[in-house]
């Protein structure tokens, strides 16, 4: 369990930690010169063998809000602690609107140096903090009176502690990727480069190899501390040290993540559920310039917004980021003045990947609020009903950190059918498919000889286009779709046709034809013979070679055989045109226009004046005859 402290400057936040831990997080020279915390400071609490307790101590200092926003992200519980003779001041406030905004639901609190003031003292200061957080999410949790100098109150402190470590033990989400919150970054000589944070979700241990993210440098796990000892692997809710290989000190910093690649995908725009703090003066008004706290990181920030958000409203916003972080779907975040001086709100992102605008306002209002769940199935049926266009389901994977088979099993479980990477609702797609099959067989009866319908006369909605490929019996070439069944040649006036052009086409051989030749041959105008094989062509019995000439595929076939006969016969298996040409009674330029022919059909391949067989003739074309 991770547990951060709250509380105003000079409350005995670190005094508090060294009496529970023997501790002193203050590491820094200027602490120790001041007697506050600056940055933030960690020490481990081992309640039982089978608990560890990791204590973030933030610094209390209006200044240093910034480096106490830093220590809060992904806790578990908080500390909040208020000194008795001072009471609840300013930065115990504000402490406890970022936890609020943070969500945390965990924690205890503490009146310290009851040493210092009479008992009636503690109770005022108690009331006083009770009022304080009953409108938090921590509003019943227990008010322990302690003294960190004289060790009063910190044995209940510490079974309240114990108790709150056993109920909050987190698991390593099954599955889910891993995520690192990188809070410090430092050199150590002879190791290099060292990062401490928080582990979000997942679990890495000693060799992984991940991505430092927004930056996306590729790392590998050297080596892990865990409560300063050596570890083989972390956990979702685990406080760890991580030595880092490929990586330099300059490249990492305070704010990065390290991820698993799945979820490297950096954004600088997302839609987010935004709540404006009761105790703001003023509405928060559209493009207002804002420090966006999320993760460790601290970035600027763009709030775009309708209207504006009232105190103590919320709203969906987008964020417009200066530079790119790496959030994603459910993540909390706080937002701060431009000049970095009062936190203003914060809230949840909805969608980390949000587009620039969107054309229909409505219907994306309605998707966000659809995906505004921690349960992405139910986000998708969701979605379904609000998706006339299809749901794209690349980016709901990536929105909810989904892999393929996971999403797959989701889609058919909602009554989706994915298309690529849209989805669609089956019930659609079956009426579409049915639709589309009337439409086809009664324009094959009305047009008998075209070789097919073109796509825009059917008018499929763009989403379905993708549909029509997978409806049985049903082909797409091009922009012209067709029944399989259907032969644009059959019908009595192709028939006679080809009864007079076959024996002719027979005769010719590898020579072959030209269909100005043929069309004189068989008595048949040029134009209507032309358009008359190129529909035969669609059945196969006929295969365009070049501009002007169409052979049998029969003919091919022999032809065929006589190549890969020209390529066993030769050394490597690599043969010229010349040595085809030696095996035929044709010319060196029809064996070259065959040749490339089947190049085309992947027959042969071709380097230079050199070919070899590539797919069998016999598969392509068929025994020849």
């Amino acid at each position: 369990m991770i547990v951060a402290t709250a509380g105003h400057v000079d409350h005995g936040k670190t005094a508090l930690i060294r009496a529970l831990t023997g501790v002193d997080t203050d590491r820094l020279p200027e602490e120790k010169r001041r007697g506050i915390s600056i940055d933030l400071g960690f020490a481990y609490w081992r309640p039982a063998a089978d608990a560890l307790v990791g204590f973030v101590d933030v610094p209390g200092h209006e200044r240093f809000v910034r480096n106490m926003l830093a220590g809060v992200c992904g806790i578990d519980a908080v500390l909040v602690v208020v000194a008795a003779d001072d009471g609840v001041m300013p930065q115990t406030v504000e402490h406890l609107q970022i936890i609020q905004l943070l969500a945390v639901e965990r924690g205890v609190a503490v009146i310290n140096k009851i040493d210092r003031v009479p008992a009636e003292r503690v109770e005022e200061v108690a009331a006083n903090l009770r009022a304080l957080l009953a409108h938090t999410g921590i509003a019943d949790i227990e008010i322990l009176p302690v003294s960190a100098t004289t060790g009063a109150g910190l044995e209940a402190l510490r079974t309240a502690l114990a108790s709150m470590a056993k109920s909050a033990a987190r698991q390593a989400e099954g599955g889910r990727p891993f995520r690192f919150a990188v809070d410090r970054a430092f050199s150590i000589a002879g190791a290099g480069t060292v990062v401490t944070g928080t582990v979000f979700s997942g679990k890495a241990a000693q060799g992984d190899k991940l991505v430092l993210t927004p930056s996306g440098i590729a790392v590998r796990v050297r080596g892990m501390q865990k409560d300063g000892k050596p570890a083989l692997a972390a956990v979702a809710g685990e406080r760890c040290a991580l030595n880092l290989a490929d990586v330099d000190l300059a490249r990492a910093s305070r704010g990065d993540w390290l991820v698993a690649e799945a979820l490297h995908a950096p954004t600088s725009r997302m839609d987010v559920r935004l709540s404006v703090l009761h105790s703001e003066a003023r509405p928060l008004e559209h493009w207002t310039p804002v420090h966006l706290h999320h993760g460790a990181g601290d970035v600027i920030a763009r709030v775009a917004l309708k209207g504006g958000i009232a105190p103590g409203t919320s709203a969906i916003a987008q964020l417009i980021m200066d530079e790119p972080i790496a959030a994603l779907h459910g993540d909390r975040f706080v937002i701060r003045d431009q000049s970095a001086l009062r936190t203003i709100g914060g809230g949840r992102v909805i969608d980390p990947l949000a587009p620039r605008r969107s054309r229909d306002r409505a219907q994306r209002a309605a998707q966000l609020e659809a995906i505004e769940t921690d349960d992405a199935q139910k986000a998708l049926v969701a979605l379904r009903g609000v998706s006339p266009d299809g749901i794209d389901m690349a980016w709901f994977a990536r929105v909810f950190q989904l892999g393929q088979e996971r999403v797959a099993a989701m889609a058919d479980a909602a009554g989706l059918v994915i298309l690529g990477t849209v989805a669609l609702p089956r019930a659609a797609c079956d009426a579409m498919a049915h639709a589309v099959v009337r439409a086809l067989e009664e324009f094959h009866a009305k047009s008998p000889q075209a070789p097919g319908m073109e796509l825009a006369a059917l008018r499929v909605p763009r989403p379905l286009q993708a549909l029509l490929r997978t409806i049985p019996g049903v082909e797409v070439t091009g922009s012209t779709v067709r029944l399989r069944r259907h032969v644009a040649t059959d019908n009595p006036g192709d028939e006679r046709t080809w009864t007079r052009i076959r024996p002719v086409l027979d005769r010719a051989g590898f020579n072959g034809l030209t269909v100005a030749e043929l069309a004189a041959a068989a008595k048949v105008a040029e134009a209507e013979l032309r358009d008359f094989f190129f529909r035969k062509a669609k059945t196969g019995e006929v295969v365009k070679v070049s501009a002007a000439r169409f052979y049998l595929r029969g003919t091919l076939a022999r032809f065929g055989a006589i190549v890969q006969a020209t390529s066993q016969a030769v050394p490597g298996g690599r043969f010229t045109a010349a040595q085809v040409r030696d095996r035929t009674d044709i010319g060196r330029t029809r064996v070259i226009e065959i040749l490339e022919c089947f190049d085309r059909m992947g027959i042969t391949r071709r380097a230079g004046d050199l070919r070899t067989m590539g797919k069998g003739f016999n598969v392509v074309l068929g025994e020849k005859r």
